[in-house]
Formats: structure tokens, sequence, C-alpha cells
């Protein structure tokens, strides 16, 4: 009977273990630290996340942070911003008025403008940048303010908002009603230039005539005052000496030997006048006129016939073959020149070097033009680069010439 009873509790033991297994093969102990994890087809996931919680917490916090980097500006696009809004808020809004012509910071200097955005940006100690992390959400805001992290871009963002500044002035300025008062002005006073070089040595009630049907008070952009400028350009009379060449002569119309640079002239001064009022850097391109002239002036026949003795004649100057060759030249430089000397430096190596020679400043072509306007009267050369332009002469001038080189280049460096 005993031995009966050992064997059922045998295994009834046996029995009770195999269930203990078969129900713990499926769930886990309360103490166990892999509660709640399974394969992907239970649908069960990690911190508790039943169903499909899990997935639609990381979708949301990838959504999030999706938005911020699409959304919220960076530390450059941030500091652009608040700069920009500091510049506006000190020389206004760069916009584009018409018949506007000057701004606040019209003429403000590049250093005045830095000095002001710094020191604008040191009070804005506000939040730069949207924080979003549950970690930097409560933290101090010492690290991300504009006064600490905007000043590396005050440079580059003063540079574009003075480029945008200048381009919208010179727009402003082109359609302003004094820069087309000034157009109409120019087509006169070139119209009466041409009428002044072919009609020039006739009388002067025909001359006058002339000038004023093309450039005379009826003619748009024409005057009255236009007429006498062009048509007293050159006049000898300016001196007692001239007036006394007027009267031995009894020629009341002569006019001086080099009276086509005075014509040219009274046109350069109406070409800076329009690039003046509209922003622009027109060139008058002038010839090099031949003045040499060896025969004697009626003042000196009039005073050889008095004492008997005849004046020596002028020095046989030996005339230019190049009627029409420009005084000055016009040449790009491929790098920035930043002073006068340095300019002066670039044009003579340029007239001295062999054109094959690499420069960094002008290009063969550029050098062999430049050589061959030398041999062939050019006086002076105009060097620009990408913000300025200089005045370099390579020989002696005339005044005439140095007073039309002045007259149209005007906002040129000269030495």
């Amino acid at each position: 009977m005993k031995n009966a009873l050992r064997a059922f509790g045998f295994m009834g033991a046996i029995a009770m273990t195999s269930a203990a297994y078969a129900v713990g093969a499926g769930t886990v102990s309360a103490s166990d630290a892999s509660r709640g994890v399974s394969s992907m087809t239970t649908g069960v996931y990690a911190n508790n996340n039943r169903g499909n919680q899990g997935l639609a917490n990381a979708y949301r916090t990838n959504q999030r942070n999706t938005y911020y980097m699409v959304n919220q500006p960076d530390v450059d696009t941030a500091c652009r911003e608040r700069i920009y809004k500091c510049l506006a808020d000190y020389c206004g809004d760069v916009t584009v008025v018409p018949g506007q012509t000057s701004g606040r910071c019209t003429y403000a200097t590049e250093s005045e403008l830095y000095n002001y955005a710094l020191l604008c940006l040191q009070k804005d100690t506000s939040i730069l940048l949207p924080q979003y992390g549950v970690n930097t959400q409560n933290g101090s805001n010492g690290m991300n303010t504009a006064a600490r992290l905007c000043p590396a871009y005050v440079q580059q963002e003063l540079m574009s908002y003075m480029s945008m500044a200048n381009m919208a002035n010179q727009l402003s300025k082109s359609h302003s009603d004094l820069c087309l008062q000034r157009r109409q002005e120019l087509e006169a006073a070139m119209s009466c230039h041409s009428v002044a070089l072919a009609y020039g040595n006739e009388t002067s009630s025909m001359l006058t005539s002339q000038l004023t049907d093309y450039c005379g008070a009826g003619v748009p952009g024409g005057s009255a005052e236009m007429v006498t400028r062009f048509a007293s350009a050159g006049n000898v009379g300016a001196n007692i000496w001239g007036w006394a060449e007027k009267i031995v002569s009894l020629d009341l119309n002569k006019k001086g030997s080099d009276w086509q640079a005075a014509v040219d002239a009274v046109l350069a001064g109406y070409t800076n006048r329009m690039n003046l009022a509209c922003g622009d850097n027109m060139q008058l391109n002038t010839v090099s006129y031949n003045t040499s002239n060896n025969e004697p002036s009626a003042l000196q026949t009039a005073a050889a016939l008095a004492i008997g003795v005849a004046f020596p004649s002028a020095p046989n100057i030996k005339e230019n073959p190049y009627e029409n060759q420009s005084v000055w030249m016009n040449v790009q430089s491929m790098s920035d020149v930043w002073d006068w000397a340095s300019a002066q430096q670039v044009v003579r190596a340029g007239l001295s070097n062999v054109a094959t020679t690499q420069n960094a400043f002008l290009t063969t072509a550029q050098m062999d033009d430049m050589q061959t306007a030398y041999k062939r009267g050019t006086k002076v050369f105009i060097l620009r680069d990408s913000a300025r332009c200089y005045i370099v002469p390579v020989t002696q001038l005339t005044d005439r010439e140095t007073t039309a080189i002045a007259q149209s280049f005007a906002n040129c460096i000269s030495k």
C-alpha cells in the first residue's frame, strides 16, 4: 500500500512540474527584466507600450525633429535677420522709392555701420533659436543669445546690406525726375557737340543759328545757356593778347588752336552732371587733336610789318599721324587695386613687360593694347577694379587735357 502511494505521489509531482513548465513558457515573472519584450508578431513593445503605441511615439518624435530642422532657422540665418533689423532700424529699410535721391546712410562709412551693428547686438540678450529639447527648455539662456553668437556674422551681413542699399539707391536715382532731365540735357549737348565741331570755323551767327536748331530752348533738354557755351568754346579773347589778335586780324569769330578740346570739355561737363544725377559712369572718349601750327599769328605779322623784322617761326613739331587716337584708355583690372601707387605699378608693368608675361592684374591682350595705344599717343590710362578707378598719366598733359580728364573722371582717384 505504501509503495502504491509513493508511486502515485511521484507521478503527481512529475505532472505538476510539467504543468508549471508549460505555464511559464508564455509568461514572465513580475521581477523578470524582459517583461513586455516579445517579437514583432505579438504587438507588444518595450517601456510598457502595448499594441502600436511605441511606433506612434517614435513617429511623433521624428515628426517633431523634422519640423524644427525644416522650419526653424540655423544660427547663420537667425543672425542675419537680427543684424539686418539693427541696420534697418538705423538707416531705414532698403526700399526703392520713385524720386528718392538720398537716405540716412547714403554717405555712411563702413566703420560707422559696423560699430552700430555691434552695439545693437550687445544689447540683444534674447533667445536666438527656439529650444525644443526637454533637457534645454528650462536651462539658462546665456549661450543662446544674439549678443554671443552673432558678432562673427556682422562683417558678412554688412557687406550684403551695403550692396543692397547701393543698388536700391542707384535704381532710385535712375528713375528720378532729375535723372530724366539730365539725360535729355546730355542728348541735346551731344547734338550740339557734333554741330560745334562741324561749324566751329564758320561765322559766329551761322554757328549760333545751327546750335539753336539742335539744342536751343525749344529742344527737349536744350537751353539758350547751352547754345552760348558751345558757341563760345575755344574763342580767342580770354586775355588781352587774344583780343589784340582778333582786332588785328579783323576776325571776331576766330578760335584758338585747341578749340576742339574746349568743345569736348563743355560736353564733358554735361556728362558729369548726368552721372551725378543718375548714379551712372558714362564716359566721354575724346580724341587727341592736332594743334601744331607753324604759321605766324596775325599779331606777329602786324608787329613784323611795323618794325620790319620777321618773327622766327615756331619750331617744327612732328605731327601725330594718328589724328583720332584717344587721349586716355580704360583698363579693367582682374584683381582689386587698393591705392594709387599700386595702380601706377600695374600700368607701368603693362607698358614695360612683354605682353606674354604672366600678370595677376592684366591679360596678354590688355597689355598688348596698352603698349599699342601708348605708341600712338595715349597719355593717360584709367585703371579700374571692382569698386575703384585710378587716373595714371604716363606723359605730360596739357592744361586742356588735364581739365577734360578731371571733368570726365571726377569720381576717379588721382595722385
